[in-house]
């Protein structure tokens, strides 16, 4: 009896053995939390010295680099994550990375721990930036000197938190767990979790939710370890200031007519131009014009001139083009070449400034016209460093741009709103002379956006908006289109010759005609007194800051007066806008 206990005991036992490894051990298995950890390298996509680059609750493309014990970023990387401002010139001072503030410009030798206003005068203690094949890389504890952003780095990756990621749909822990790969109990363990942890909600499933933690790790968590909380997540960013431009103003609004000088002779045009320009007080010749590629300009300024604006009220800001002296004289004159070379540059900044000087202007207004996409950087640094040595001395510095479209980019007037003084926006060339396409110079839409689309980098105050004070006679004949341009004052003389009857066209807001002749079909849309005040008043209605006009000479009293009852305006709101 007794053996036959112990037999049946064994049997048992075996049959237990057996349901726990057929059976029980599999179920065991299943709802036991897997312990692996995860291959870090692999889930951040690094291999060698680099450090991945988390920003807010992404994980980027680009890398960074442990480099010395210090965290790198690639140039390129800052400028499209954290902040556009350097500028890096490989053939100054043998490789030389900028940053310009109202104060100047401080300059970090590559491969040099020094940096300063003259490349010197201050110490990281190791690399401020270095070059690695045609990549330069930029110390991130140098970048945080300049920028409002958290910079945490990690031994796999590094955490970016800039302004404006509070982070406030928070999780916390309420005991001890793993944050995963992905959810399940079995996914790998990115790493472990203390009781407490706040971390970001990103995404909520039925059992699992997608977090971050305030260290970078994306991952997944239960959702029975974790409680709705109120916390903020990554805390307040470090606030950077940089000194910033003190603006110089007018203390009025800026009426402004351009005074086309062809010459020295060109000059003797000022008593017309302060006759015909009605509340004119800034009057800009174009004396200034860029002659060679080693930052020469030609000067036709005159003292006596200046002298007599300055007599009659009225500020003089000498314009500088890039365009005048090569059309002139056939010059092969490359802004990529000027502007990209800070030696070249800075000549040419130095030109200008002193020529204004010696002269006893007001200001200077930059217009230039053939820049292209490969002068985007080369430009903003040019306007930082020509703002800085205008600032230094008195001058009020101004710019020139097309209606801004994101084709025409290159002219930066998202850096013009930080450093310049005013910002002009030429508001025509919406049709121009030579293109075949029929159309408006300057229809009241075209101009209503070219504010707007300023004002979202420019403060109201510093816009000021040029007017056309001609229009261009279009002629299709048989399919070939041709135009000529039409000045306002002689727009009547016109108008009789031809017998021409014209309407008011609502959608350009201008006087429209059209008219055959023979084979050829003409077409005008009229600049006069009832066009230039739609839009100036819409101008009125955004607070800008001034009129221009181009340009002297071409106008007529009447319109003359409207712009100078305009100057006297308070902001209103526009009729039909």
């Amino acid at each position: 009896m007794k053996k036959r206990i112990i037999v049946i005991a064994i049997a048992i036992v075996a049959i237990a053995l057996i349901a726990y490894f057929g059976i029980g051990k599999r179920v065991i298995d299943k709802y036991t939390y897997g312990t692996e950890k995860a291959d870090l390298a692999a889930y951040f996509g690094t291999s060698g010295d680099e450090l991945a680059i988390v920003l807010g609750d992404r994980i980027l493309a680009d890398k960074a680099v442990k480099g010395e014990g210090y965290c790198y970023f690639e140039f390129d990387t800052v400028e499209d994550y954290i902040g556009d401002g350097f500028y890096y010139d490989p053939a100054y001072n043998g490789g030389t990375l900028m940053f310009t503030t109202a104060d100047g410009t401080i300059e970090a030798p590559v491969g040099s721990s020094k940096y300063g206003f003259d490349g010197a005068g201050s110490d990281l203690g190791h690399r401020t930036c270095y070059l690695e094949g045609k990549t330069l890389y930029i110390a991130s504890d140098y970048v945080s000197q300049y920028f409002s952003v958290n910079i945490n780095v990690y031994d796999e990756h590094v955490l970016l938190i800039t302004k404006g990621m509070a982070g406030t749909n928070t999780m916390i822990t309420t005991s001890k767990t793993q944050i995963r790969e992905k959810g399940g109990i079995k996914s790998p363990i990115l790493r472990e979790m203390e009781e407490g942890e706040t971390v970001l909600l990103l995404e909520t499933m039925e059992e699992w939710s997608k977090v971050e933690t305030n260290d970078g790790y994306i991952g997944y968590i239960e959702n029975k370890k974790m409680e709705v909380t109120d916390g903020i997540m990554w805390g307040i960013v470090n606030e950077v200031t940089v000194p910033q431009t003190e603006f110089l103003s007018l203390n009025e609004r800026v009426v402004l007519g351009f005074n086309s000088i062809a010459g020295v002779a060109g000059n003797d045009t000022i008593g017309a131009a302060i006759e015909e320009g009605q509340g004119m007080n800034v009057i800009a010749p174009t004396w200034f014009s860029v002659s060679d590629n080693l930052g020469s300009i030609r000067n036709f300024g005159s003292t006596a001139y200046v002298e007599r604006a300055h007599n009659n009220g009225l500020k003089v800001w000498a314009v500088l083009d890039d365009f005048n002296y090569r059309l002139d004289n056939g010059a092969d004159i490359d802004d990529v070449a000027i502007l990209s070379d800070t030696n070249v540059r800075r000549t040419l900044i130095s030109n200008a400034v002193n020529a204004a000087l010696e002269l006893g202007v007001d200001g200077i207004n930059i217009d230039f016209e053939k820049l292209n996409d490969d002068c985007y950087e080369h430009y903003a640094q040019f306007i930082k460093e020509l703002s800085v040595a205008t600032h230094e001395r008195g001058l009020i510095l101004s710019f020139d741009n097309y209606v801004p479209f994101n084709f025409n980019k290159f002219t930066r007037i998202d850096v013009q709103g930080k450093f310049a003084d005013y910002v002009l926006i030429m508001g025509y060339d919406e049709h121009y002379h030579g293109s075949g396409d029929i159309g408006s110079v300057a229809s009241f839409d075209y101009i209503c956006y070219g504010l707007d689309k300023t004002l979202e980098s420019v403060n109201a105050e510093r816009i000021i908006n040029a007017l056309p004070f001609y229009t261009i006679v279009w002629k299709n004949d048989s399919g070939s289109v041709s135009d000529s341009y039409l000045t306002l004052i002689n727009e009547a003389d016109f108008i009789s010759k031809y017998s021409i009857s014209y309407e008011w066209d609502e959608e350009t807001c201008q006087n429209f005609a059209q008219w055959q002749s023979g084979s050829a079909t003409y077409y005008v849309w009229f600049e006069d007194k009832d066009s230039i005040s739609s839009k100036l008043n819409a101008m009125n209605s955004r607070n800008i800051g001034g009129v221009g006009v181009w340009r002297l000479g071409y106008g007529t009293g009447e319109v003359w007066n409207l712009v100078a009852m305009y100057k006297d305006m308070t902001g209103g709101s526009q009729s039909g806008e």
